[in-house]
């Protein structure tokens, strides 16, 4: 798993071979084959480690009960931010698993387990802003949508700011992104409007096109 790491990354997913990651491990690729059904199972089952991390922070955060939804928000924020430290070449890898045609690959019960995970990711979130919702200060709409809408933020910002790395590894803006994309959002989904200081610290931010 570590070699087959080492080989995504250099040559990402579409392009990586199981012959390739054999040949990096030192093994036969009929080794692998018999612990692994295919390259998808084999990159799906680095994606539960990080998947479990997830699952983890998420949780920490909705049960951090004497914080209040805006706090939860900001802690929410930095959680997926730790999340993409873990290991970022791993879940750049895994956004683009999740939006092909890979996931069908994979035996019942990885995609169970990796389902499961999903799911308890998914309802951290959505119970923090159940929460704001109950207590007046966010917007009335459904929590699971704004679960939704979070994650598509985040993946998007991480996406987009890694290919701009690419082209020029010194532009490295993703926590700043960050910082102002959930600013908006928040600002987006409270009840009642921001002071003017608090506007404010979206000018704060260091950020060079």
């Amino acid at each position: 798993m570590v070699a087959a790491k080492r080989v995504f990354s250099v040559k990402n997913f579409n392009k990586a071979t199981m012959e390739d990651i054999a040949r990096e491990a030192e093994l036969s690729p009929g080794t692998i084959y018999l612990y692994f059904k295919n390259k998808e199972e084999l990159f799906a089952s680095l994606s539960l480690r990080i998947l479990h991390y997830m699952n983890i922070r998420l949780e920490q955060v909705h049960n951090e009960n004497f914080q209040e939804p805006e706090e939860k928000m900001k802690a929410l924020k930095q959680a997926l931010y730790e999340v993409y430290e873990f290991d970022p070449i791993v879940l750049i890898n895994m956004f683009h698993l999740q939006s092909s045609e890979t996931l069908r690959n994979l035996s019942p019960h990885l995609l169970s387990e990796i389902k499961d995970l999903s799911r308890s990711s998914f309802r951290s979130m959505s119970k923090i802003f159940e929460e704001g919702i109950k207590k007046g200060d966010f917007i009335d709409r459904h929590p699971v949508a704004l679960a939704d809408i979070v994650w598509a933020l985040f993946s998007g910002i991480v996406l987009w700011e890694e290919s701009k790395r690419l082209i020029d590894s010194k532009k490295d803006f993703l926590k700043s992104t960050l910082e102002i994309a959930f600013e908006i959002f928040r600002r987006g989904i409270k009840t009642y409007p921001d002071s003017i200081n608090s506007v404010q610290t979206l000018n704060n931010f260091v950020y060079n096109d």
